[in-house]
């Protein structure tokens, strides 16, 4: 027998016990996926919480508990509240068209019918309309369904949020020994993962609040029927980079031109193109230089898949995961790659 072609029963046991870690590992993260968003909601919350706990523990000398108790019932109410509120409202308002989607479709043929009539266009063809409506049924469903689950997601968030708060400086402690990068790259993990947060967390949250609370009063001025209810919707067609809320006003103002109520529709018109629209160009650029901001791409692709994995919450955590992805693989070409070529060199 060939000694040196057998390999070392030390080798073999540890590739035993790798894969033994990694079968278990790949069970626990499929029986957990359903944790995800609750995981990935703590992190946000934790990382927005993080500078008001330390100055309340190390300031102001309050005990943990009392901060993070203080902390995590502010943000309930001021963060998770609000949210939630938007979610209901919204499976409330678009149920009824999922169940009669034939709202849809009449609303769309009242819209061609009225581009046809005034500017000769042909867009809503009827085959276009049937895959609109199909598509809109396929898509909200599992939003709503998601946004239901939102109490649950939220109640999990916040006890991991618990542990985090009053845990804080062990966890960081421990992230900055196992993390699997050179030292001198650390902070520069670090302090990207905070400014892909914030700008994703809060900065895209703000312009949809801001878009959204001017389309509610515009819609209420000019005679949009339930302006609360699409008012959220031109909020949440703010986080879409190009068309944005003009996905949302456009539609209502040539519903209104198409309804005959000619006055309304001009002033939706210039209420989107001016209030809206300008809102969008001045609050983006505050909020670029107070937090940072997200390439347009990864707003739209994490956007896309955010919906598909977490539903309404994935409005903020597609590109969250997008950011975090990125970020990665910048770290593992300049750990390895760009080392490598270094050392060839």
């Amino acid at each position: 027998m060939d000694y040196n072609t057998q390999i070392a029963a030390n080798k073999i046991r540890q590739i035993i016990f790798l894969s033994s870690i990694i079968t278990l590992g790949i069970l626990l993260f499929l029986q957990m996926t359903f944790l995800l968003s609750s995981f990935l909601g703590a992190i946000t919350l934790y990382m927005i919480l993080r500078k008001p706990m330390y100055k309340l523990v190390y300031e102001k000398r309050w005990k943990k508990w009392v901060s993070a108790t203080m902390l995590m019932i502010i943000s309930f109410v001021c963060i998770a509240i609000p949210f939630i509120w938007v979610g209901f409202v919204l499976v409330e308002k678009i149920s009824p068209l999922i169940s009669n989607p034939e709202i849809i479709t009449q609303t769309a043929y009242k819209i061609q019918e009225y581009l046809n009539a005034r500017f000769g266009l042909n867009i809503l063809t009827e085959s276009n309309i049937e895959k609109l409506t199909s598509g809109i049924s396929s898509v909200v469903p599992p939003i709503l369904s998601s946004t239901a689950n939102a109490l649950m997601n939220t109640i999990i968030a916040y006890f991991l949020l618990w542990f985090l708060l009053t845990n804080a400086g062990n966890v960081e402690r421990w992230l900055q020994k196992k993390l699997p990068f050179k030292p001198e790259n650390r902070n520069i993990v670090i302090a990207e993962v905070k400014e892909s947060v914030m700008s994703n967390a809060i900065g895209l949250p703000i312009m949809g609040v801001v878009q959204g609370s001017l389309a509610i009063l515009g819609y209420w001025i000019f005679g949009v029927e339930d302006p609360l209810l699409w008012g959220i919707v031109t909020g949440v067609c703010s986080f879409i980079p190009f068309v944005g809320t003009m996905a949302a006003w456009v539609p209502i103002a040539i519903l209104s031109f198409a309804s005959g109520d000619v006055n309304n529709g001009i002033g939706l018109v210039v209420w989107g193109l001016i209030v809206i629209g300008m809102s969008d160009n001045v609050f983006r650029m505050i909020i670029q230089k107070k937090i940072g901001d997200t390439h347009p791409l990864i707003t739209v692709f994490g956007v896309i898949v955010g919906l598909n994995m977490f539903g309404f919450l994935g409005l903020i955590f597609g590109p969250l995961i997008i950011s975090l992805f990125l970020l990665l693989v910048k770290i593992y070409v300049s750990e390895f790659v760009i080392a490598a070529e270094k050392k060839e060199e």
